[in-house]
């Protein structure tokens, strides 16, 4: 196997023509693995020391990628981590061709020890809880690192979408079900709410403002959030990309023709997933929009036959009321000395 390494952007360049078709067979085929989130994810924030690996057959075949960088923490310890943080990425692992898991992870292996002086700790989040990383690679970083520890790290709440609306509300608890009934049949006796997924016909760099705003407004936390450039940045990057390939699925609920509440999803591999949302609290608070605009999204992706309905990190309330249940991503940490 022919191991390359790269420590400067061109790498993502280098490594263009063969990543996502190398993702599409990959153990974990996931949006925040693409070439298009991760290039622009470190052209956004360039985080410490770049630290791409790539693993090609004698024949050229490119088997795996490992996307890192290194970094000091707040104890000034060098830490390797995977390209993408934990700031605005959900899911992170390896890309490795899933015929070559094995031989693909011993060589990993045996680079990180070959490199171990470069980095005090490897700290590896956001694993999915299915993901061979977990189970056949930590093992492997037993034989150079004195403790290797594999925790839960958080949860992203989801549910297999039915076939029908009806069905979804079969499956949620009755209370529930009659509660989200109840606000649908006031919302449609308003007369005044609509909603509207963001498409060609519209001008997508306004709509994206529009969704900052609202994204804003929601909640302290996330307008402190959007206070970052970095974070605003990549968002205005990424989020035009991510329409081109089909991914993203923009969408407001609207009372009297205004925006009030939204969803930003990506559409990645026939499941939904909720990345984030906004709302204008003050504003028609009684009809509910947020939570209409929730089960517009639902009943839109189960006539789209969509798998599943991804809300993606946090152990929010409201995902459980609408029948999420948990899934677990985990991490990796390695301690070199």
């Amino acid at each position: 196997m022919n191991v390359t390494m790269y420590d400067t952007p061109q790498a993502f360049e280098a490594l263009k023509a063969d990543w996502n078709d190398l993702l599409a067979r990959s153990y974990t085929n996931i949006i925040f693995s693409t070439w298009e989130w991760q290039k622009h994810w470190w052209d956004a924030y360039q985080e410490g020391e770049l630290l791409l690996i790539g693993f090609r057959s004698g024949g050229g075949v490119l088997l795996g990628i490992a996307s890192f960088f290194i970094a000091k923490d707040d104890e000034g310890k060098k830490v390797l981590a995977f390209v993408g943080s934990e700031d605005v990425t959900d899911y992170l692992d390896l890309i490795i061709d899933r015929e070559h898991t094995e031989e693909v992870l011993r060589c990993l292996s045996g680079v990180l020890q070959e490199n171990r002086s470069r980095y005090d700790v490897i700290r590896l989040c956001n694993i999915p809880d299915d993901s061979p990383t977990l189970t056949h690679f930590a093992p492997l970083l037993e034989s150079f690192a004195p403790k290797v520890e594999i925790t839960p790290h958080e949860v992203c709440p989801l549910f297999v979408l039915p076939k029908t609306l009806d069905g979804y509300f079969d499956s949620l608890d009755s209370k529930q079900a009659r509660e989200l009934k109840r606000k649908l049949r006031r919302a449609e006796g308003s007369g005044d709410m609509a909603w509207y997924i963001v498409d060609d016909s519209h001008d997508l760099n306004a709509e994206l403002e529009r969704f900052l705003k609202l994204m804003a407004k929601s909640h302290p936390q996330k307008a402190r959030f959007l206070e970052n450039p970095k974070h605003v940045a990549f968002f205005k990057v990424f989020m035009p990309v991510a329409y081109e390939k089909g991914w993203l699925q923009l969408n407001f609920e609207t009372v009297l023709e205004t925006p009030v509440a939204t969803y930003l999803n990506f559409v990645y591999r026939n499941d939904l997933l909720v990345y984030n949302s906004g709302l204008d609290p003050e504003a028609y608070g009684a009809l509910s929009p947020g939570i209409i605009l929730l089960v517009n999204n639902i009943e839109y992706a189960i006539k789209q036959g969509k798998n599943a309905f991804n809300f993606l990190r946090g152990n929010e309330s409201y995902k459980y009321l609408m029948g999420a249940k948990d899934s677990t991503i985990y991490q990796i940490k390695a301690h070199l000395s």
